[in-house]
């Protein structure tokens, strides 16, 4: 039917024609000036907006609460192995110890068998002379018949097993002095012997001690005032003159070991 021979509608309100009615528009869109629809943006409720703050919230602490448990469990067993750790360096300690302990007895028990398997034994004269020190024979005996500890002469007397009495007919393996007098006193006394008719005794210098650095008198022959034949060295320690003295050359070997082996304080 055509509609144009009718005559526009009034409105009720006034008289005014109306307009054909626009198509309605959905919801939440509304027309461009070219025609194209156009989405409206929908504003959050503020009750929403609490929802996702306390989700991002609940999300955050969950992190740290993770972050928190794995620092704690890396703490723990960083301390754990620490211990470990420390545990077995004190192990070592305690092992190498003991070792070093073991290895220390073990050293003092060879030096004490080497002591005992060594075949001389240390002699040591009075401080105050000069201490006097040389090495002699295990099997040898040691008797000090004066000391000297109020001054005046040491006397000291070795022998084989047993040191027999002191006297001018047994034989001593070694005869120790220290004369409480001058080096060129006693050594003008055995020049007086030498010089006597018959006399065999005859004199070599020589060095003798541990670095063959002191010098001595060395006599060979029949010892003064007795019919042994042995060896007699004299040499100087301080003010004083000391002698060491073999009365039978059948200890020619052991004397010559000793006098290696001789030293004194200066």
């Amino acid at each position: 039917m055509d509609n144009s021979n009718f005559p526009p509608m009034q409105s009720m309100n006034g008289g005014q024609p109306m307009q054909p009615s626009q198509p309605m528009q959905p919801m939440g869109q509304y027309q461009a000036p070219n025609g194209m629809p156009m989405v409206q943006q929908v504003q959050l409720m503020p009750e929403e907006k609490k929802d996702i703050a306390g989700l991002v919230k609940t999300i955050v602490i969950i992190v740290v609460s993770l972050i928190a448990v794995t620092f704690i469990g890396l703490f723990i067993w960083m301390t754990m192995e620490k211990n470990s750790i420390q545990e077995d360096i004190d192990g070592q300690i305690s092992v190498a110890v003991a070792a070093a302990k073991d290895e220390q007895a073990t050293k003092m028990e060879k030096d004490f068998s080497e002591r005992e398997k060594y075949p001389y034994k240390p002699f040591a004269g009075p401080a105050d002379y000069g201490q006097l020190s040389f090495e002699y024979p295990r099997t040898w005996s040691v008797y000090i018949a004066k000391a000297a500890n109020t001054g005046g002469d040491f006397n000291a007397y070795l022998n084989p097993n047993q040191v027999d009495a002191i006297d001018k007919e047994n034989v001593n393996a070694l005869r120790v002095t220290i004369r409480n007098e001058g080096f060129d006193k006693v050594s003008a006394e055995y020049q007086k012997a030498m010089d006597k008719k018959n006399s065999n005794l005859t004199m070599t210098s020589t060095t003798i001690g541990r670095d063959n650095n002191i010098t001595a008198n060395r006599y060979t022959g029949t010892i003064p005032d007795t019919e042994f034949s042995g060896y007699i060295i004299t040499f100087k320690i301080r003010d004083k003159t000391a002698i060491l003295q073999t009365d039978s050359t059948l200890f020619g070997k052991e004397f010559d070991k000793l006098l290696t082996t001789v030293k004194f304080n200066e």
